[in-house]
């Protein structure tokens, strides 16, 4: 695995809609800037990558809930964006087969599907990293997003790879439906 660059970023709301929030929400993003293997040619087999994302999912998972600080992930989300010598594809075997199982360790849970995003673009291209309750896709007040780019990244034989996690919910929700405090958490959805 070929890493050109890490990037964390810690994004901490206090206040919102002119209302202080009672405890500051800090949503966490680690990324990895990896080269591409397969950039510029076209590859049946892309277990590398398969097994690659598994690699990047402990990694920037565990780094991700270190940013929090101690506080507990409550939502989750990943993404990639693949230089332009690459496939989508490219970001969809990273981060599908085997990225979330160790992110769900990382995370203490995770019964909920690990939403996610991918797309192609050149540097300083940004995404929306979805995110969700990471025990119960319905929890409304957790549907959220996080944005990210990196400036010089990805070039044409990169792979943008992140993840994000939160230690609670937008701020204020008040749109109703399933509260986290009335998760059963037995199927992932509710």
């Amino acid at each position: 695995m070929e890493i050109r660059r890490f990037y964390t970023v810690i994004e901490e709301t206090h206040e919102e809609g002119g209302r202080e929030l009672a405890r500051p929400l800090k949503k966490v993003c680690s990324a990895a800037v990896i080269k591409n293997p397969f950039a510029g040619s076209y590859v049946e087999d892309l277990t590398p990558l398969v097994d690659l994302g598994e690699k990047l999912g402990k990694l920037l998972a565990e780094r991700a809930v270190a940013a929090l600080g101690g506080d507990a992930p409550e939502s989750y989300g990943k993404a990639a964006i693949v230089g332009m010598d690459g496939e989508r594809e490219h970001a969809a075997a990273l981060l599908h087969p085997k990225l979330g199982a160790p992110f769900r360790v990382a995370v203490n849970g995770g019964k909920a599907i690990l939403p996610s995003a991918k797309k192609m673009g050149g540097p300083g291209t940004s995404i929306d990293i979805p995110l969700h309750f990471k025990d119960a896709m319905m929890v409304r007040s957790h549907f959220d997003a996080m944005e990210v780019r990196i400036v010089d990244a990805p070039r044409a034989d990169e792979i943008v790879v992140a993840v994000a996690v939160t230690n609670g919910g937008r701020p204020h929700p008040r749109v109703g439906g399933l509260k986290k405090e009335e998760v059963r958490g037995e199927d992932g959805l509710r």
